[in-house]
């Protein structure tokens, strides 16, 4: 072959490869599909990726140009299919797809430089060493305390780094330097990996005993990696009935049977339990990747995977491109949790890509939740846990009506008061409102004006602790004011409340225990979410307060109130999911209760007590609720009934925008399949000083459908009145 097929990996939307390059003599028989090359494009040196190999192009030799460098580096033929597939399901670019699967800081295109190994020497005692040792006794020796103690330590062991010979010897590079001189000890420098810090770090003894309903799952899990089965399953287990303990045996059982693995998790900062749990469990065969770790780490473990070396990959999102071969499941838990969709360019979903991703490699998906979503209710196989660990009974829930309480009372019901005040000892409650900071309105009671942000169509919100109002869209703030802007008065007013303070009025509530705060302002440093977790899972007694952050599988024991504020919040939005957040938002925080022996109640606080959501999920029936939800979607043709395609335009002009909004739409309404429902355009709220307008596609031909906006929307890149506008093509919108 000479002639290599080359998708430059660039930005450029419309661009359309794979262009032709010529193979050196040099490079012959080195290049492969998958392989990664710096080549001249457009006057520049960028990345490519070899997507094929040929004998001969449809140009001649004498306008083919050669590439300037093959890397070291390379991925998986089946992760360039994969791209090319994400590319066209989510109305992208090729190498905007194909990005997603290379290397570490290849996706740029710009070269990947491999982060310098890490090093360490190494010492490793000689039989003139162990002579010398069996001799100390003698005399003539010469071998002083320090040296004899290097000896020893090293005597039974393989060799030890520097660091642990200081540490079992008290002995220092001079004394290891000496020793080897004498010939009584070798060095060597060997490549260390870098470990990735693991802040919670699970049982590491035996796997436990599993219950009759996870031996079933397991068996009917296991018959699917056997190909006796069906490929696409969903474990359905009520909170704490030890989902995670059946993903670990059929991960277990994959690996004795040769093949990889993948588990998924939504938010790594968030699961760090979870982690641990996978990593004590099957310990070197596990590498994590995720957007914390350090450059150096995430190289590592993704050399490891690439290697081969490691052989389960455990991560957000991004691990669905882990690049594993003979690859037999990929576990996605909670598979409800909307961080799965990637909000930038292309907008996959990282649950559908495993689903296509295990259906070409003939992989068993097992998608697990206690709450899932209606679509994949209605799409897969089911297996159910119907109870939890030791038959432990769900927590009671109450539904507390905010509508009997004065706004004067403040954002507490009397019996949340009543009940956090009289925690037992060595207790622990968590209570969640999906709303950070201390205010979120802080407005003028003279003239009625509120205080809103400059660039978005929003209030700011008024953080105590920083002394700020903040705009949580754009980052804008400012000092909280003594007068209002409009009217000079002093008769500023704050509105409901915020993370910040239900901290606040829960420490008086429980003083002196601790009160713990998990949100995105207390977390903001690498690794704080574990750390605060791991204090909150140490403390005797305390309260956990925060965002929807402590509703996220998190496993602790003596766990016995859960409180929910303002449960209806979700129900406002305009979204067709709006119920379905609901109900996993209840049930989620619901299932933090109650797993230990002491029991637990859970307070759901809300303006709409009679909320089919809410009390489905106060009574744990995630069937009744699904069942209702799915035929409330089938009557409007909602997923999964149909597909949703979204596409957004952003502008500093509003008035161009709505024209450039009709123009668009018009071509796109030519461009669709019979069946498809075009909606729009409809305006948005103004967000980081650019106004919005937003088309909404319903079809049932989600393939056509997206074609047909492919190629307006990369026809419009070259039109004048779409000029200086942002537009994005948003499929299965979230």
């Amino acid at each position: 072959m000479s002639i290599a097929k080359v998708e430059p990996i660039t930005t450029a939307r419309g661009l359309r490869g794979p262009f032709d390059y010529r193979i050196p003599d040099a490079l012959r028989g080195q290049v492969e599909i998958g392989s990664l090359m710096v080549v001249p494009f457009a006057g520049r040196k960028i990345l490519g990726v070899v997507t094929g190999l040929a004998a001969e192009s449809d140009l001649p030799a004498s306008r083919l140009a050669e590439p300037l460098e093959l890397l070291e580096s390379s991925t998986l033929p089946e992760l360039l299919d994969l791209g090319r597939w994400i590319a066209e399901r989510y109305c992208s670019a090729p190498s905007r797809g194909i990005a997603l699967a290379l290397p570490p800081g290849a996706g740029t295109g710009k070269k990947p430089r491999a982060p310098k190994a890490r090093t360490e020497r190494r010492a490793s005692i000689t039989a003139e060493g162990r002579e010398a040792l069996g001799a100390a006794d003698q005399a003539g020796t010469r071998l002083g305390k320090r040296q004899l103690a290097v000896l020893e330590a090293l005597s039974d062991v393989e060799e030890l780094s520097g660091p642990q010979l200081d540490e079992r010897a008290a002995a220092d590079s001079t004394v290891i330097k000496r020793l080897a001189e004498r010939g009584l000890l070798t060095q060597r420098t060997v490549e260390v990996r870098r470990r990735p810090i693991l802040d919670a770090v699970g049982d590491t003894g035996p796997a436990p005993v599993l219950s009759r309903a996870q031996q079933a799952a397991v068996a009917s899990i296991v018959a699917s990696l056997g190909r006796e089965g069906p490929r696409e399953l969903l474990l359905h287990g009520v909170t704490g009935s030890g989902k995670t303990e059946v993903y670990l045996a059929a991960i277990e059982t994959a690996l004795a049977q040769g093949r990889t693995a993948i588990l998924l998790v939504p938010e790594i900062g968030l699961t760090p339990q979870t982690l641990g749990r996978v990593a004590a469990r099957l310990g070197d065969d596990v590498a994590v990747i995720h957007s914390g770790l350090s450059e150096g780490e995430r190289y590592d473990e993704w050399r490891r995977l690439r290697q081969g070396k490691a052989r389960v990959c455990v991560g957000p999102r991004s691990a669905v491109f882990a690049p594993l071969g003979d690859l037999g499941l990929i576990v996605v838990d909670e598979e409800h949790d909307s961080s799965y969709k990637q909000e930038g360019d292309p907008r996959y979903d990282a649950r559908a890509v495993a689903r296509r991703r295990a259906e070409v490699a003939g992989a068993v998906y097992l998608a697990g939740s206690a709450t899932p979503r209606p679509e994949s209710w209605a799409e897969l196989s089911r297996l159910d846990l119907p109870e939890r660990i030791d038959a432990r009974p769900m927590p009671k829930v109450s539904i507390l009506d905010m509508r009997d309480v004065s706004p004067r009372s403040g954002p507490l019901h009397p019996r949340t008061r009543e009940a956090l005040g009289s925690l037992p000892a060595g207790a622990k409650a968590i209570v969640m409102l999906n709303r950070r900071g201390f205010s979120p309105h802080l407005s003028c009671a003279a003239c009625g004006s509120a205080i809103g942000c400059p660039h978005c169509d929003v209030s700011l919100v008024m953080h105590r602790g920083s002394a700020r109002l903040e705009c949580h869209h754009c980052g804008h703030t400012e000092p909280v004011p003594t007068a209002c802007p409009e009217c000079d008065s002093v008769a500023l007013a704050r509105f409901g409340a915020g993370t910040e303070r239900i901290e606040q009025l829960v420490s008086d509530l429980v003083e002196p225990t601790p009160v713990f705060r998990l949100d995105t302002d207390t977390t903001a440093q690498r690794g704080a979410h574990g750390r605060l977790l791991a204090a909150f899972g140490r403390a005797d007694g305390g309260v956990l307060v925060g965002t929807q952050m402590v509703a996220k599988g998190h496993d602790f024991r003596d766990v016995v109130l859960s409180v929910l504020l303002d449960a209806d919040s979700t129900l406002r939005y305009p979204d067709f999911r709006a119920e379905e957040r609901t109900f996993a938002l209840v049930s989620q925080l619901a299932g933090r209760s109650g797993r230990g022996e002491r029991g637990g109640e859970v307070l759901v606080q809300t303006m709409a007590p009679e909320a089919s959501p809410i009390v489905a999920a106060a009574a744990h029936d995630s069937a009744a609720f699904l069942s209702d939800e799915l035929k409330r979607r089938r009557s409007f043709d909602y997923p999964p009934y149909s597909s949703l395609i979204a596409i957004e335009l952003a502008g500093p002009d509003d008035a161009a925008l709505a024209r450039a909004a009709e123009k668009l739409a018009a071509g796109v309404a030519g461009e669709l399949p019979a069946d498809a429902e075009l909606l729009g355009p409809a305006p948005r709220f103004r967000r980081r000083g650019r106004f919005r307008r937003r088309l909404l596609i319903k079809t049932a031909e989600p393939v056509a459908a997206a074609a047909g906006v492919r190629g307006v929307v990369e026809a419009a890149g070259t039109q004048r009145a779409l000029s200086g506008l942002a537009l994005a093509v948003d499929v299965d919108p979230q």
